[in-house]
């Protein structure tokens, strides 16, 4: 008697009732504190930023002098790695990814801590050290930042490492080609974005497109368009507003809006006029279809179980997130304090950002929003970094006008501060070249090691392999 062919595990794998609960448990844990909002004494919130307030209220009055420890600590980690290059840093990704930074970028991190030096001490001119600027920046901004990222940074693995992306981003699959003409796949690597971080996504989708997976045109389009902050970016954002109450509502702005900019972008100039071509020297491979004969809810289990069968022990997962805090606290701090000081004191002292945003008054106006000129120059600065129009916007007295402030930081999605930042992390793309992480949001993937001939994240001296960050942005 014939006997039928053997299957693999891949083609037919089986699961266990273990791999369910390592799908189930951790997802709705995860989602509970990302998601679910707690009522509290002054209305709803959700528990990430509920126990990032607690922590803040204990220990409140040392967080500015931790955070410059940390500046300190980035600034002198940097400096040993250019100067003695020791293997434990060079040889470790995540370490290498984290100190291995390009002059730029050490610069800035040298910047905010003598700028948060200077502002803890009370030392040199009060444009910097006043209540305006760094003080702002210092004693309001950094605490809820150094607190956020903590619990944040701790419990984001619990949304990425256990199959909730692949279950979602799969049943998402049909609508990503005809709404916003790109695979079914790109919906794994905007969810990336929206739960972890935009570099997140732009990590996967290069490493696609370097694959054959992407068109130049679908990674552009995936780059610009769908690479948006994270979940505990907009935390940060809703929390410095004072405006916690309202995170559903924030959040259902956000994705609405996005949705509405993805459907558009991709159909204009520029991203329009992109050759539907492979990267060099790769081939394009078809995507994998549903099996006709597997309904799209059972599919979507089935990534899921396979994600969390290959999911890391409980020791790695909070190692993962133990490296997350480590990532926000020494790579990111630093760059907020710099670009943010710079940025207030040019607001304070210099009309730039008032005669930059008088455009934008007639508008504001016209749809009857409350303080429209405070409003209006908000509007502009968000090209420098998306979490200034929030700190130039917090003094404002109308919800509504700080509530708009807030959905439009975080839904304009092309700006200096991720452009630059994206450069140095990546290894060498057609994209982009090695990202740091954001300059507000968690940096929750580390890239495996695909050049083996050398440790990953060493910086290339090929000049050939550099590219402009409009080369970057717009593939």
């Amino acid at each position: 008697m014939n006997q039928p062919p053997n299957r693999t595990n891949e083609d037919n794998p089986s699961f266990t009732s273990n791999d369910f609960l390592k799908f189930i448990i951790p997802s709705l844990i995860g989602l509970m504190f990302f998601i679910v909002p707690i009522p509290t004494d002054d209305g709803f919130t959700i528990p990430v930023a509920f126990l990032s307030n607690q922590l803040i209220d204990l220990i409140g009055d040392v967080v500015p002098t931790l955070a410059v420890i940390m500046m300190g600590l980035s600034v002198l980690g940097s400096l040993w790695t250019y100067l003695a290059k020791p293997a434990f840093v060079l040889e470790r990704p995540h370490f290498n990814s984290l100190l291995n930074v390009t002059p730029f970028w050490f610069a800035m991190r040298v910047v905010g801590f003598i700028a948060g030096v200077m502002t803890l001490l009370v030392l040199g001119p009060e444009m910097i050290t006043s209540e305006f600027t760094g003080g702002l920046l210092l004693y309001d901004l950094i605490p809820i930042l150094f607190a956020t990222f903590l619990f944040a940074g701790m419990l984001l693995p619990l949304l990425l490492n256990f199959g909730l992306l692949e279950f979602v981003g799969t049943m998402l699959i049909k609508v990503m080609r005809p709404l916003f003409k790109l695979p079914g796949r790109a919906s794994l690597d905007s969810l990336a974005s929206w739960v972890g971080d935009a570099t997140i996504g732009i990590l996967l989708t290069t490493k696609q497109y370097e694959n054959g997976y992407y068109t130049k045109r679908e990674a552009a389009v995936i780059a610009t368009t769908f690479s948006v902050v994270s979940i505990t970016f907009t935390i940060v954002i809703l929390s410095y507003m004072e405006l916690d109450a309202y995170f559903l509502q924030y959040y259902g702005a956000i994705v609405i809006s996005g949705i509405v900019a993805a459907l558009i972008m991709p159909r204009i100039y520029p991203l329009s006029k992109k050759a539907d071509t492979p990267y060099e020297g790769t081939e394009l491979k078809p995507e994998e279809p549903v099996p006709a004969n597997v309904s799209m809810p059972k599919w979507a289990l089935r990534q899921a179980l396979l994600k969390s069968q290959s999911s890391k022990s409980f020791g790695a997962t909070l190692k993962d997130g133990f490296q997350n805090v480590l990532d926000m606290w020494l790579g990111i701090l630093p760059i907020v304090m710099a670009v943010g000081t710079i940025a207030l004191v040019i607001a304070e002292y210099t009309p730039l950002f008032t005669i930059l945003g008088k455009p934008f008054e007639p508008i504001l106006m016209l749809l009857q929003v409350p303080e429209a000129e405070a409003a209006a120059q908000t509007m502009v600065v968000g090209f420098a970094d998306m979490f200034l129009p929030a700190v130039l916007g917090s003094g404002i007295e109308s919800e509504m006008t700080r509530f708009i402030i807030a959905t439009v930081s975080v839904t304009q999605l092309i700006f200096m501060s991720e452009v630059g930042g994206a450069a140095p992390r990546l290894e060498t793309a057609n994209l982009i070249r090695r990202p740091r992480p954001h300059l507000l949001a968690p940096d929750v993937y580390h890239a495996p090691d695909y050049r083996r001939d050398r440790p990953f994240g060493l910086l290339t001296t090929n000049a050939s392999s550099r590219i402009s960050w409009e080369e970057a942005l717009f593939v």
